[in-house]
């Protein structure tokens, strides 16, 4: 990894906001928390009752593109994400600025859920976690640091070991294990049948990650020539 040159205040922030809403959540209880997540996380259905005009408002389908990416699952779920946030997000936002960063992260979060919605169209599974957006952290990465090293943890039949990957193979590989699976959760069943994760909020943040990214990148200079 990229040594850091300031310290990366939304990232912590995000972190923080998302510990301390999962604390909230397990303060619930288990019933008041599973209706915390039907309102605040993102379900398909009530996008296509809400356009039809029955039941839900827009606001209350749509609210949850962004209230959904503060929500989590589990210990793991959460834990998880945090993890990969620390790890690629304080460097991007070290080089972007904590402005663009912040744009980078909730915007690419909105359209992982826009994604998400429309490949599971009708569903009424709710969408919760970090991941979409953490996904477009991801792709921004990706383009940014191509060449920065990730230090990795690798099985080899019963051993394990670590080495340091090229962040274009980490990164590559695992949205190559995120669109397979999005394939996969195709047709009947949907994501039910590839453990309820949401496959395309992931490839959805992960790319328009990438397209943000290329539009921040400057680009190369030109070579001057002189007589």
């Amino acid at each position: 990894m990229d040594p850091r040159r300031s310290l990366p205040v939304v990232t912590l922030l995000l972190i923080a906001a998302n510990v301390a809403v999962f604390a909230y959540q397990l303060s619930l209880g288990p019933e008041a928390g599973e209706v915390f997540v039907r309102t605040w996380g993102l379900v398909p259905s009530k996008i296509q009752l809400a356009l039809g005009g029955r039941h839900y408002t827009l606001a209350d389908a749509l609210i949850p593109l962004f209230t959904c990416m503060f929500l989590h699952g589990g210990f793991l779920h959460i834990l998880g994400n945090m993890w990969f946030l620390w790890i690629f997000g304080a460097n991007l936002e070290d080089r972007v600025g904590a402005p663009s960063y912040l744009f980078i992260y909730l915007a690419s979060g909105i359209v992982s859920g826009l994604t998400q919605a429309a490949f599971s169209w009708g569903s009424r599974l709710p969408s919760i976690g970090a991941s979409g957006a953490i996904s477009g952290v991801l792709g921004a990465y990706i383009i940014l640091f191509p060449a920065s090293r990730i230090l990795t943890l690798v099985p080899l039949f019963i051993i394990w070991f670590t080495a340091r990957i090229p962040a274009f193979v980490f990164i590559g590989l695992w949205f190559i294990v995120q669109f397979l699976s999005g394939v996969g959760s195709l047709g009947p069943g949907g994501t039910a049948k590839t453990g309820g994760v949401a496959w395309w909020a992931h490839i959805g943040g992960f790319l328009f990650g990438v397209f943000l990214a290329r539009m921040k990148r400057p680009p190369p200079r030109a070579v001057e020539y002189y007589d």
